[in-house]
C-alpha cells in the first residue's frame, strides 16, 4: 500500500460505518467514461458537498490493491452491468492537492507534487527504474510500455493550487504546464484508463478556452447528467428525516433550495449529516476566505452587486451570465464573474432555465447576513435587527408601529433602492419582515405593472402564529390596500386560515414619504 498509489479503501471504508446516503450509482456514470474519448472527467462542485467522499468511493472501486466488494454489495453500483467488470482492477493514483499547498507554500509546490508521486509509484514497479530525466509522466508512459494495465488518476482539491496562487506566478504557470503535460500529450490514452478530478472551481480558462479543454467539466452551473450525485435530494432526505426521527420540514428550511441542472431540490449534505448527528438544525457552513475577496467587490457595489445581494437577502432573485467567468477567484472583471464565483461557492444557487441566481436556504442567508455585518453594512444590519420588533407589532396589530418601522426600514435603505420603485419597496418590505423568515414561510410576488406588491406569509410546522397577507400601495391609504386584497380574493386562497389571517394595508405617499398601516383580521 502506498502513499499515493493503491492506497486502499479505509477511506471508503469509514464513511460506510457510518451513516451514508448512497451515491456509488457515480460508478457506472463513470465507467462508461473509461477508455473513451471521454475518460478525463473534472467535477467541481462546492465544498460540503462530497466531493472527496466521491473520491474515496471512486478510488475504493477501482483500486487493486483492495477487496472493496462487501463494501458495494448492498449499494446500486453493484447491480450495473459494469460493476464486476472495474470492480478492483486497476492501479490507482490518489492525489490531494490540498495536502501539497498546506505543506508547501512557494514554487516548488509543483516540483514537490511530480517528485513525490514519481517516488512513490517507482515503489510499486520497483522493476522500472527511474532515469534521471525522468517526470512523472515520462515514468508512467514507461510503465505503460511494458504493462498491460492502464492507470486511474483520481485528483481531489486539483484548484487548490488554483486558489492559492495567482494567475501569473511561477507556481500556478507550473502547475498548468504539468496537468498539460499529464493529461494533454499524445500519450495519455495510453497512460490513463480514466481521470477524475474534482474541486471548487472549473478549469480555469485562458480567453474563453479551457487550459484543458479535453476534459469533460460538471459543475455547480452544467452538472450535465450528473445533477443527482452532486448533493442530497429530496427523497433521500426525507428518508434520513423518517429513519432518524427528524423534522424533515426544519432540515428544508435549513439546507434545501439548491437547483443544480435538472435536479429542482437539492441539500446540503454535510450539513444534513450533521444535523442528524447532534439533533438539532443549525448553521453548520464553514465560512473561508474566498468569500472576502469577492466582498471587496460588493463592498464597492460594483455593477450594483451590493443592491443586488440584499434584493436577494430579501428573498429576490438576480440575473446573470456565468458563461464569462474564468473560473479564477483572483480575476472578477464584472458582476457576473462575482455571482458566478458565489454559485461555485454555494452561497449562492444558479437557476438555469431562468438564468438567475438566489440565496438557497435559512443556513446561507445567515452566512450572508453574517458577512454583511463583518462587512459594517451599518443600515442592513439595523434593519435586520428591528425586524422581530416590526413582525410583533403586526402580529399585535399596532398599526402606528407597523408604519413607523417600514419608514426607518425605508430610510434606512434610501441609498441604495429607489423610493418611487414599487419592486424596490417590496424589497424593503423584505428585509424589515426578515425575521419572519425564522417563523413562517414568506412568498414575495413582484410587480406585475399594476402597481403593487404583496407578502405572504404561512405559518411554518408547529406555529401557532396568524397567516399574514401584506399588500402595498402607493399615494392612496392602507384601507385601499385591505380593499385589493379582498378584491383579489386572498383570503379564499388562504381557507385554512380564515379566523386566524391578518389582512396587513401599507400605503406609500411618495410626496410626504411616509407610510400608514391597517390591520383587519380575517
Amino acid at each position: 500500500m502506498g502513499t499515493y498509489i493503491n492506497i486502499g479503501n479505509a477511506g471508503f471504508q469509514s464513511a460506510r460505518n457510518g451513516e451514508y446516503v448512497d451515491k456509488s450509482g457515480l460508478i457506472p456514470a463513470v465507467n462508461k467514461t473509461l477508455f473513451t474519448e471521454f475518460r478525463l472527467s473534472c467535477v467541481t462542485r462546492c465544498r460540503r458537498f462530497g466531493k472527496s467522499m466521491a473520491a474515496k468511493m471512486l478510488n475504493a472501486y477501482y483500486d487493486q490493491s483492495s477487496d472493496s466488494r462487501s463494501l458495494f454489495a448492498d449499494l446500486e453500483a453493484a447491480g450495473d452491468l459494469s460493476f464486476e467488470k472495474h470492480l478492483n482492477k486497476y492501479p490507482v493514483i490518489f492525489l490531494d492537492v490540498s495536502d501539497f499547498v498546506t505543506r508547501y507554500h512557494d514554487e516548488s509546490i509543483v516540483g514537490k507534487i511530480d517528485g513525490e508521486l514519481k517516488e512513490d509509484i517507482h515503489s510499486a514497479f520497483p522493476d522500472i527504474p527511474v532515469k534521471d530525466d525522468d517526470d512523472l509522466m515520462q515514468y508512467l508512459i514507461r510503465i505503460a510500455d511494458v504493462g498491460t494495465q492502464k492507470f486511474i488518476f483520481i485528483i481531489d482539491e486539483w484548484d487548490a493550487i488554483c486558489r492559492e496562487f495567482k494567475t501569473g506566478t511561477k507556481a500556478m504557470d507550473e502547475y498548468v504546464k504539468w496537468l498539460r503535460r499529464m493529461f494533454k500529450g499524445g500519450n495519455t490514452p495510453n497512460v490513463f484508463a480514466g481521470v477524475y478530478m474534482t474541486g471548487i472551481l472549473p478549469i480555469k480558462k485562458y480567453k474563453t478556452e479551457s487550459a484543458l479543454n479535453n476534459f469533460i467539466e460538471y459543475s455547480m452551473v452544467e452538472p450535465r447528467k450528473l445533477s443527482k450525485f452532486f448533493g442530497f435530494t429530496k427523497e433521500e432526505v426525507l428518508t434520513l428525516a423518517q429513519k432518524n426521527n427528524m423534522d424533515f420540514s426544519e432540515l428544508e428550511q435549513w439546507y434545501d433550495g439548491y437547483q443544480i441542472g435538472d435536479e429542482l431540490s437539492m441539500f446540503n449534505p454535510n450539513s444534513v449529516m450533521q444535523a442528524i448527528d447532534t439533533g438539532r438544525c443549525r448553521s453548520f457552513w464553514a465560512s473561508t476566505g474566498a468569500f472576502d475577496a469577492v466582498a471587496n467587490y460588493i463592498n464597492m457595489n460594483y455593477e450594483g452587486l451590493k443592491d443586488d445581494i440584499i434584493d436577494m437577502i430579501a428573498g429576490g432573485r438576480c440575473k446573470v451570465d456565468p458563461t464569462g467567468f474564468q473560473n479564477d477567484m483572483s480575476i472578477i472583471r464584472s458582476k457576473d464573474d462575482a455571482l458566478t464565483v458565489l454559485i461555485h461557492l454555494g452561497y449562492l444557487s444558479y437557476d438555469w432555465r431562468r438564468e438567475e441566481c438566489f440565496i438557497p436556504n435559512k443556513e446561507v442567508a445567515g452566512e450572508m447576513v453574517n458577512a454583511i455585518k463583518s462587512n459594517n453594512w451599518k443600515n442592513i444590519v439595523d434593519a435586520l435587527a428591528a425586524s422581530e420588533q416590526l413582525l410583533l407589532a403586526t402580529l399585535d396589530g399596532d398599526e402606528e408601529a407597523v408604519a413607523k418601522g417600514v419608514d426607518a426600514a425605508h430610510d434606512e435603505n434610501t441609498s441604495i433602492l429607489s423610493y418611487n420603485n414599487e419592486n424596490s419597496l417590496a424589497c424593503v418590505l423584505s428585509i424589515a419582515y426578515y425575521y419572519a423568515k425564522n417563523v413562517y414561510i414568506t412568498y414575495r410576488e413582484l410587480p406585475t405593472g399594476k402597481g403593487f406588491a404583496d407578502i405572504v406569509m404561512i405559518p411554518r410546522k408547529n406555529v401557532d402564529s396568524p397567516a399574514l397577507v401584506i399588500e402595498l400601495k402607493f399615494k392612496r391609504d392602507a384601507d385601499a390596500a385591505i380593499d385589493q386584497i379582498k378584491r383579489k380574493n386572498y383570503p379564499a386562497k388562504l381557507e385554512q386560515y380564515v379566523g386566524n389571517l391578518l389582512l396587513v394595508g401599507i400605503n406609500y405617499d411618495r410626496e410626504t414619504k411616509t407610510h400608514t398601516c391597517h390591520i383587519e383580521q380575517a
